[in-house]
């Protein structure tokens, strides 16, 4: 560990600080270098790669609501060999952590895309996103039952070449049941959460705003669960933790810490504002300059 005041650890692997690109608002960070060096991030979290191309979903895609939007995008991907071959080399640029979010319908389709990467340098760490419908189980997500985040997480992580983080799903009834399982299978990490599913209706045409009818909530709304969620889960396990939902300022970062949060994904955000990580990190140095906090850690998981 450096001097840094705010260096983080994920699972062996050192952040210069403890601010991650949320998967899927930042896609691989190329339309935001125009606004901020992206040396100055703690890691970058790509969009989606799947081992093959994905369509995603029908228009309209993403819908405005009262405090953050809805969004059904569908992890549209042009596959793991056309982001290995343009997005990486220009990632690979930056002293920034690269951590590449991966999905697939299947458990066959998780380990197809982590063994794409068998031999590729410049991926830090690995994010599994366990939220995708399981084909093969009547579409329900993998990481709503904890047997199959147990099992998929063990199944992917024998091809792994780095860390692995898996990614949960709020949409779960006890999230610390699926965050022990996660931990049983070997996860190394875990970020939470992704999407709240919701929905908009059009009243004036009588049918749903999105293409797809239902789509994820995200934003300053979902933020009290994700907090609450973060909380239950570093009780529950010992590994690091990424907390995400909602985070629009230093001080929403910094309850995500005091809950048990690592390091924080900002998501959403970006969309309002494209220097918002780079606001949020003022944020977290303000709030240490007024609290005389020498160190990060200091506030991690502080409440009991």
């Amino acid at each position: 560990m450096t001097n840094n005041r705010l260096a983080v650890n994920i699972a062996g692997i050192e952040l210069k600080n403890p601010i991650i690109t949320a998967s899927g608002t930042f896609n691989s960070g190329k339309e935001y270098s125009q606004f901020f060096d992206l040396n100055k991030l703690g890691a970058i979290t790509v969009k989606g790669v799947s081992s093959e191309p994905w369509p995603g979903n029908p228009p309209p895609r993403t819908a405005e609501t009262y405090g953050g939007m809805l969004n059904a995008v569908g992890l549209q991907n042009p596959g793991a060999k056309a982001f290995i071959a343009e997005d990486l080399p220009f990632l690979r640029q930056y002293n920034t952590k690269v951590i590449v979010n991966l999905c697939g319908k299947t458990e066959e389709e998780y380990t197809a895309v982590m063994r794409d990467f068998q031999g590729i340098e410049g991926v830090d760490l690995f994010e599994l996103n366990i939220s995708c419908p399981n084909i093969k189980d009547g579409g329900k997500a993998m990481g709503q039952d904890p047997k199959m985040t147990e099992h998929i997480t063990r199944e992917v992580k024998k091809h792994a070449t780095a860390p692995v983080i898996v990614k949960l799903s709020p949409n779960v009834t006890d999230i610390a049941t699926i965050a022990k399982a996660a931990e049983a299978g070997g996860a190394d990490s875990i970020s939470l959460i992704n999407t709240i599913l919701g929905m908009k209706i059009d009243i004036h045409k009588k049918k749903p705003v999105l293409g797809n009818k239902l789509g994820g909530l995200s934003g300053p709304a979902i933020k009290p669960v994700a907090v609450r969620m973060v909380y239950q889960v570093a009780k529950a396990t010992r590994l690091p933790i990424i907390g995400m939902g909602g985070i629009l300022t230093g001080e929403d970062a910094i309850e995500f810490i005091m809950a048990g949060a690592t390091a924080v994904a900002v998501g959403m955000a970006n969309f309002v504002n494209p220097l918002a990580t780079m606001d949020i990190l003022d944020g977290i140095n303000a709030y240490m300059d007024k609290y005389n906090i020498q160190n990060i850690s200091e506030i991690r998981g502080i409440i009991e």
